[in-house]
């Protein structure tokens, strides 16, 4: 099994030793999500595509490894190839017949070659004699240069053919690793998930600060899908999850503050707290998933006014994307399930909410704050890594773990539906039905006689669903194979 990869065409066009960097990072970003699941990874890397060679015992983890390939930034698209010795345009000729005479059968097509080496022949005439011999021993229907059914895709480099299986989008943009990092202000909405993963896709190191306005689940719900984020599309590279405890300073706004300039100001207190973690972490930019005119607080002049109490760069990936965008990108990265059944709060809900507010206005306001809550807000923070916020939970008491299931006991396959369709769960014995994670709790198919194990790659999510329905009178165990 054989991969070439088509590096992000913002990178083909920067300056050799920016390009090696860029490429040299590529590398060791694929090796380091790719070695959980092949064993010492084969990867070339030239100036403007990199080789990836998995031998032939890997063949059922295909799905997994495009998957892993296709959410990597950097890379612009991904070819499935098949490598052929040859030695002679005939034999060039011979294998595109073999390879392709069921895939043109009643269409039209046309041969592409790219060609790079030394040769007695060039690339139009393959395309012609490969071209003439697939027409003359298929049942193709005829050649067409412009828009045909199907394209025959062959690449020569030197005495080796490629044949092209299948052509994969990739995610674009740059390597994770080639560019500076960033705070990312996430709520678990639409929004902030979408504004996150666009920051990772450019290879924006992301971390995420979560301001906690009350309410573990909204706080769980965010760090469920922070770690989602992360595992999907950055996990080259370590980043933190951060808790601030906003509960009092809400309650500071609330009674402090004229009501038609709370949600102003609370987006200020915010911004404060951010420049402050992203000078702790030595990232450059504060991200926000807000949009011009979404809310309230989001129009250009509030946009303005809020930051002016911000010393780092604010980017805001979202700023002229309507609503129906976000949501369609969020369903595309895998986000959209969590944000429909993510716990919302508020915080602040103002009659008649400013929308222009006066920077004189909201200083005075202000005054009346007592910026020491802010401070003991900050100081109070959480610092987690990502990749470790399930780890503090992997023994939970009164929990079974169990590697055979009985015939009776129902699989209740708890994983995202995308780690779920690329990696399906089969029993031969047992009826798996999936749940994710973030709708478990509010399932109503979910019977108290019955028998449930849960099911997910690591076990750890799944303890910790099960703990919680077992509080709920349910009987749960964890199904964790060896």
């Amino acid at each position: 099994m054989k991969f070439v990869i088509k590096l992000f065409p913002e990178i083909i066009v920067k300056s050799r030793p920016v390009r090696k960097q860029f490429i040299s990072q590529l590398r060791k970003n694929l090796k380091k999500i790719l070695s959980p699941i092949i064993d010492e990874p084969k990867i070339f890397g030239t100036w403007d595509l990199i080789e990836l060679d998995i031998e032939s015992k890997y063949q059922e983890c295909e799905p997994l490894i495009i998957d892993r390939l296709k959410s990597t930034p950097g890379i612009d698209f991904i070819l499935k190839v098949n490598e052929h010795d040859f030695s002679s345009i005939e034999d060039i000729a011979n294998v595109a017949i073999k390879e392709y005479q069921d895939q043109v059968k009643g269409k039209t097509f046309c041969v592409r070659v790219k060609r790079s080496g030394k040769h007695s022949f060039n690339s139009i005439d393959v395309e012609r004699q490969a071209g003439g011999a697939l027409l003359h021993n298929s049942e193709a229907s005829g050649v067409q240069l412009k828009n045909p059914e199907v394209s025959v895709q062959l690449e020569i480099r030197g005495d080796k053919l490629l044949t092209v299986v299948a052509r994969i989008p990739g995610l674009g943009g740059f390597p994770m690793g080639q560019q500076e990092s960033c705070v990312s202000l996430i709520s678990g909405g639409y929004d902030s998930s979408v504004a996150s993963y666009l920051m990772m896709k450019r290879g924006i190191r992301t971390h995420f600060c979560f301001f906690n306005l009350g309410g573990i689940a909204h706080e769980v719900g965010v760090k469920q899908v922070s770690h989602y984020l992360w595992e999907k599309y950055s996990s080259s590279h370590r980043t933190l999850f951060i808790t601030i405890p906003f509960e009092k300073v809400v309650e500071e706004i609330l009674t402090k503050v004229d009501h038609t300039q709370m949600g102003v100001i609370l987006k200020r207190m915010m911004l404060r707290v951010a420049n402050q973690i992203a000078d702790e972490f030595n990232a450059p930019a504060v991200v926000t998933g807000e949009a011009v005119g979404q809310v309230s607080s989001q129009t250009l002049t509030n946009l303005a006014v809020i930051d002016k109490v911000s010393e780092t760069l604010v980017m805001r990936p979202l700023i002229v994307m309507d609503k129906p965008e976000i949501i369609s990108l969020s369903r595309q990265i895998g986000c959209a399930d969590f944000a429909a059944v993510m716990p919302e709060y508020c915080g602040v809900i103002s009659n008649k909410p400013t929308t222009r507010a006066k920077l004189g206005k909201i200083e005075a306001e202000e005054e009346r704050f007592d910026f020491d809550v802010l401070k003991q807000a900050f100081e109070n923070r959480k610092v987690e890594n990502i990749d470790e916020i399930y780890s503090t939970t992997t023994n939970i008491e009164n929990i079974a773990v169990v590697n055979m299931p009985n015939p009776e006991e129902i699989i209740i396959d708890i994983r995202h539906p995308h780690e779920s369709a690329v990696k399906p769960l089969y029993l031969t014995a047992n009826q798996v039905i999936s749940i994710p994670f973030f709708k478990l709790q509010s399932a109503n198919e979910l019977d108290q006689q019955k028998n449930y194990l849960l099911y997910c790659d690591k076990g750890i999510m799944s303890q910790l669903q099960a703990e919680e329905l077992v509080s709920k009178g349910y009987k749960v165990k964890v199904y964790q194979p060896d």
